[in-house]
């Protein structure tokens, strides 16, 4: 692969194309670009190309990658020729055709989205609250002069039996001693 004369190039062409018609097939065996002793399966080829270019960076360097088609590598110098007659090309040329067809074509409908009528006002809600903050373990959950503040509330626990809430908050743990020496 290293030194393709001309000869060797359209042989090398017509063997890309056999490999382009059949590489729907996963299970066909595709040759190496950077070693003729590697046969991969086409479904491992793309990975294949990528460990094998790092194993062999001197053939590597001898071969462009086409814009096309990741899988095809071409001597850097034939790379115009193969841009010029790859398959993949005419693909995304289509792609790009059809691309800029539709946009011609499509036109955006006026969206008839309404907001839907909001019942809600926050600012009257926040206004209506009750004026105590909430404090962890306070059993007047309820404001002055608020209904419920004549009914008495009891303080309930959700813990199982035997567990307890803590009396104080966590002590700071010895590694997280802001610095501090002991």
């Amino acid at each position: 692969m290293v030194g393709i004369s001309a000869l060797g190039f359209s042989s090398f062409i017509s063997n890309m194309e056999e490999t382009y018609i059949d590489s729907l097939d996963p299970e066909k065996l595709l040759q190496c670009p950077y070693d003729k002793n590697h046969q991969i399966r086409a479904c491992r080829f793309p990975y294949h190309l990528i460990k094998c270019r790092k194993n062999h960076p001197d053939v590597a360097n001898k071969l462009a990658t086409c814009p096309f088609n990741a899988r095809h590598q071409v001597p850097r110098a034939e790379i115009s020729h193969h841009i010029s007659s790859c398959d993949d090309k005419s693909c995304i040329e289509q792609d790009v055709v059809n691309q800029t067809r539709n946009l011609g074509q499509e036109t955006l409908a006026e969206s008839t989205w309404q907001c839907p009528p909001c019942d809600e006002d926050w600012d009257k809600d926040l206004w209506e609250q009750t004026s105590t903050p909430f404090v962890w373990g306070t059993a007047n959950y309820c404001g002055k002069n608020s209904p419920a503040s004549n009914i008495v509330m009891e303080h309930k626990s959700n813990l199982a039996s035997g567990m307890r809430v803590p009396k104080s908050l966590p002590y700071v743990l010895p590694w997280k001693n802001n610095g501090n020496a002991q």
